[in-house]
């Protein structure tokens, strides 16, 4: 008898500072970081505290949706998976099949598709069912940045962000939305990843009644490629020239706090912001907020009714370049690193 698992899955984070080392050298596939890198995402890590909220706020994001599931007379498990620490993918599938899942559909924390993003947890999930010889009927939702009530969700975000801004401010505030960077050369696969953040950020802005409003990219990693941009860090010179003076940044990319919020924007971007004499917000993270979740939960309804799902039978290929496999890199633990990632 065929069953229906949900499992929602997340980057992963450290726990403590001796997790970094182990987390990096997952990150990279095997390949031990050097002592240097460690050292300075140990220090980022250090600088929010020593770890991030991501582990606890997906688990209560997981409690959550499968309490709203069963509340619509679903009977589905709901799991979580982590790409690059516990509980990883792999280790949970086997929780997955001991449950009589037999079809597992994938949501992805991230609400804009990409292959190096939601492909990146495709080949891990397939790379976990070739480690256990397991078989199950895969589906994924591939995105959901146009759900009404993930903009809806944004769009309250944005409006309690303006209120912390002196009402006489409020109409010279510039909303900058924002998303992690990927590699320009994305582009050359027709991958969405741009479009849809800008269609995602053009209902937000229209919800919200915004008189101006732009898109900036976060996080770009120091791989000595091209990255999309302009980078917000950039991209704040841009708007100091313009004579800006207010921003709101919006991470419409990110739906939990974790590294590249808590320290790529509120330490670096408030840092630069605050040099450049600017008062600098962002928008607080859906995480676990009830509309979140309400949200969240519809997507997953209605991907167990096959409304919304794309199946998936192998994951798709590789996002890594010639020399980078060339150099002995796994194309399964393929990532780009970003500022907040190493």
């Amino acid at each position: 008898m065929s069953r229906t698992g949900i499992m929602l899955m997340a980057y992963g984070t450290p726990e403590t500072a001796e997790h970094v080392a182990p987390y990096y050298t997952h990150i990279r596939g095997g390949r031990p970081p050097s002592p240097e890198a460690v050292a300075h995402l140990t220090h980022r890590y250090e600088a929010v505290g020593g770890r991030t909220p991501l582990t606890e706020l997906t688990e209560e994001v997981r409690a959550a949706v499968a309490e709203r599931l069963a509340e619509r007379g679903l009977d589905v498990p709901v799991y979580v998976g982590m790409k690059h620490w516990h509980p990883y993918i792999a280790d949970v599938l086997p929780r997955v099949r001991a449950d009589g899942v037999t079809r597992l559909i994938g949501i992805v924390l991230a609400p804009h598709y990409s292959r190096f993003s939601v492909g990146g947890y495709q080949r891990y999930l397939f790379e976990g069912m070739h480690k256990h010889g397991t078989h199950l009927d895969v589906e994924f939702v591939e995105h959901w940045h146009d759900h009404p009530g993930f903009l809806d969700v944004m769009a309250t975000l944005v409006r309690e962000g303006l209120t912390r801004f002196p009402e006489e401010a409020r109409d010279d505030v510039v909303v900058v939305f924002s998303a992690h960077s990927l590699p320009e050369r994305i582009r050359t696969w027709g991958d969405p990843y741009e479009a849809q953040l800008a269609e995602s950020a053009r209902a937000v802005a229209a919800r919200v009644g915004l008189r101006d409003a732009r898109v900036a990219w976060q996080s770009a990693g120091a791989t000595g490629e091209p990255w999309i941009g302009p980078d917000i860090l950039d991209y704040l010179d841009t708007l100091h020239a313009e004579g800006v003076r207010h921003v709101l940044q919006v991470p419409i990319g990110f739906v939990c706090d974790h590294l590249e919020i808590l320290y790529d924007l509120d330490v670096e971007t408030r840092a630069k912001a605050e040099s450049l004499g600017m008062t600098y917000r962002r928008t607080q993270l859906p995480n676990v907020r009830p509309d979140f979740v309400e949200a969240l939960a519809d997507v997953a309804a209605r991907a167990v009714a096959g409304e919304n799902t794309v199946r998936v039978d192998a994951p798709p290929p590789t996002t890594r370049t010639r020399e980078e496999l060339a150099a002995g890199a796994s194309p399964i633990h393929a990532e780009p690193a970003g500022q907040g990632r190493p």
